[in-house]
């Protein structure tokens, strides 16, 4: 127990910043400045900077910042899926980046805005989390001070205020006056590096005040005496816990809300001491105050009452908060908001809360609409659980993802488009060869009125409904989750959960029978897969299709299996596999440029051809192997109820194969396997 008690003592050791004990004087903190200027950011450019600083990707044309793409800090525990959601994260940046040039957002809240469960909260957590590490490396450092030796100097300094830290846990700079600091600011900008400009124009807090004064007219105005003999630099490191450069505020009763919670009271434990109009005898306790220098996180804001929030006007605008009896103090920091749309409506129709609603940014956190991405999270919730052991069948998560985006996303105007070709285009399954052209969809839905995605059923209600499923399985000593089950559970209960509004349930019952529609054809088609599905055969059909649709783009000739002899590109055949996948003649040079593009791109980055690779490529040829092969098939044995046989055992080997259970393999061969016998035994 020793050796691990000594393992883990070097482990937080080696976390800990290396100078966070130590003191330096006012002259090493502007020799310090001057080596690395970026130490004097506001709160606006070190946040900005700490986005970078954990490093972003481009997808499709989207910013994915890594902090929520892939979570280094937590190993990918709390990752964020969805292009809604990660545009959401790269306007909220945006804003922080514009705030940190000085353009505007800086003096405005930035509300982050969405229905319930859409992510919000957990970004903004993520964001603050990330802030506390950034803040513990060097690149991201920042520092504050504290007064030393008052009683020496001051005759009423209580003893127990003889070393005081600096209140709002200010940057040192504020301790040099305004000219000489401006001096300072101008050289540290013309060796900064950086996209935004220093600037500094913060006035000492009161009590910080008091003693620059106290101490100023003891040394005769020596500035440079007080500084040495009372004033000691420390570095400072943003912590949620102990309320040091972040803060998170939530509404409490109405009835006893109070202006103290947000800028500070008096602190009576000093009124007897140094008495009432002090600024000693106050408490720097508020919620802006303890913010300052990092990130204010408002939660479910606009709960607050009206005159509440008066408050976040001057903190805005100004940058300066007004305690009672007090004079105004300047805060430096990031104000995040989050809210639901009801308040939002309600806060928006308000003429009263003009000049507050004019102070905020809004930042838009819909819901997912890309099935698999909402599969994704519900996979992360399952990832980040103790789940038994049950195995979760394959479409299981997706169908009840694409329930949720179905919830969430509008008709469309297109006449050949349903909603669920919308949402299979959404999820890039159809494009402009399929004469769907998913962007163009986005378009018409952004211009018909309130964003697609800030309504419908939220992950957490068909999460909350997946882990109900599991454990039921789990009742009935069913040791797999199948989507049959799940679906159950959803139509059971979507009429009532307190989110869904009454007059909604119709609809999606509707909707989720689409999705057992869907759910089914996808059942259809691994079945056939059991049946009739050859690896090798899929393969050498697939380079066969490439070999003739190269040939056919170059205008070129193929090599004929059997005799060797070049011949003109094969159409029947190029038609057959194609047709599969609904593709019209009149669209088939898009779907073989697309292919093409597909092989080029991958032998570009060294990969080599595999139909398997290819979703669309693969279901056309898996289809058209079906079509070759099914008249050898024993239907009868799958119309039939008796035990499974030798050729059936291989049936389930082969959905096995295909990520099923044994008992999942069973349960689907008896839901579609019927169906497919049937229809091919009718045709």
């Amino acid at each position: 127990m020793t050796e691990t008690l000594d393992r883990l003592s070097d482990q937080y050791q080696q976390s800990v910043p290396s100078d966070l004990r130590d003191a330096h004087g006012f002259d090493w903190y502007l020799e310090t400045l001057y080596n690395d200027p970026k130490i004097a950011r506001n709160a606006h450019q070190r946040l900005a900077d700490m986005f970078d600083y954990y490093g972003s990707n481009t997808e499709d044309g989207v910013v994915e910042y890594k902090l929520a793409s892939e979570d280094p800090l937590g190993e990918g525990a709390n990752t964020f899926f969805g292009r809604e959601v990660h545009e959401a994260i790269h306007e909220f940046v945006n804003k922080v980046k514009s705030g940190a040039r000085g353009l505007g957002p800086e003096k405005r809240i930035i509300l982050l805005l969405g229905p319930v469960g859409s992510g919000k909260s957990d970004v903004d957590r993520q964001v603050r989390r990330y802030y506390e590490d950034y803040t513990q490396t060097d690149d991201g450092r920042l520092y504050t001070f504290r007064w030393t030796n008052l009683c020496s100097v001051i005759d009423d300094q209580d003893p127990n205020d003889d070393t005081v830290v600096s209140p709002m846990h200010q940057d040192p700079m504020v301790l040099l006056p305004q000219k000489q600091r401006q001096q300072v600011i101008d050289d540290l900008n013309e060796e900064l590096e950086a996209p935004y400009s220093l600037r500094n124009e913060q006035s000492l807090d009161p009590e910080s005040e008091f003693y620059m004064d106290e101490l100023l007219a003891h040394y005769d105005d020596d500035l440079q005496a007080v500084l040495s003999n009372h004033v000691e630099v420390i570095r400072l490191v943003a912590s949620e816990n102990r309320r040091h450069a972040i803060e998170t505020f939530e509404p409490k009763d109405k009835k006893n809300q109070d202006e103290t919670e947000l800028t500070g009271d008096v602190n009576y434990s000093k009124l007897a001491v140094y008495g009432e109009s002090d600024p000693r005898a106050f408490d720097y306790a508020g919620a802006f105050c303890n913010a300052n220098r990092g990130i204010f996180s408002g939660e479910e804001l606009l709960k607050l009452q009206r005159e509440f929030l008066y408050d976040f006007l001057h903190a805005t605008q100004e940058q300066t908060i007004k305690p009672k009896n007090n004079p105004r103090i300047d805060i430096d920091q990031v104000i995040v908001g989050r809210t639901n749309m009801p308040e939002y409506r309600d806060k928006r129709a308000d003429e009263k809360m003009e000049a507050f609603n004019d102070r905020t940014k809004r930042v838009d956190f819909p819901y997912v609409l890309e099935y698999e991405h909402e599969a994704d999270i519900y996979q992360k919730l399952l990832g980040n659980a103790d789940v038994p052991d049950i195995h979760v069948e394959p479409h299981t998560l997706t169908m009840a993802g694409l329930f949720g985006v179905l919830t969430r996303i509008r008709d469309p105007d297109a006449d050949n488009v349903g909603l669920l070709e919308k949402a299979k285009a959404y999820n890039g399954e159809l494009d402009e060869v399929d004469d769907v052209d998913p962007e163009k969809l986005r378009e018409e839905a952004a211009e018909s009125g309130e964003r697609e995605g800030m309504s419908g059923v939220s992950p957490r209600f068909i999460g909350d409904e997946i882990a109900a499923a599991i454990m039921e399985s789990m009742d009935r000593d069913r040791g797999f989750l199948s989507p049959l089950t799940v679906f159950n559970r959803l139509e059971e209960n979507v009429g009532q959960h307190g989110s869904i509004a009454e007059e909604d349930v119709d609809d999606y019952q509707r909707l989720l029978e689409l999705v057992r529609e869907e759910y089914k054809e996808r059942a259809i088609e691994d079945v056939r897969h059991a049946l009739a599905y050859d690896l090798d055969e899929i393969r050498q059909q697939g380079e066969k299709y490439m070999d003739h649709v190269m040939a056919y783009i170059d205008d070129d000739t193929v090599a004929d299996e059997l005799t060797g002899r070049e011949q003109e590109p094969d159409e029947t055949f190029l038609r057959a596999v194609e047709e599969q996948l609904g593709i019209p003649e009149d669209r088939k040079d898009d779907f073989r440029q697309e292919v093409s593009n597909w092989v080029s791109r991958r032998a570009r980055e060294g990969e080599p051809f595999d139909p398997q690779d290819n979703d669309r490529l693969r279901r056309a040829l898996e289809r058209k192997l079906w079509e070759d092969k099914k008249h050898n098939i024993n239907f009868s044995a799958l119309v039939s109820n008796a035990e499974f046989d030798e050729e059936d055992n291989d049936w389930v080997a082969a959905l096995v194969d295909r990520g099923y259970s044994e008992a999942g393999a069973r349960e689907v061969l008896e839901f579609a396997g019927a169906e497919v016998a049937k229809a091919e035994l009718e045709s």
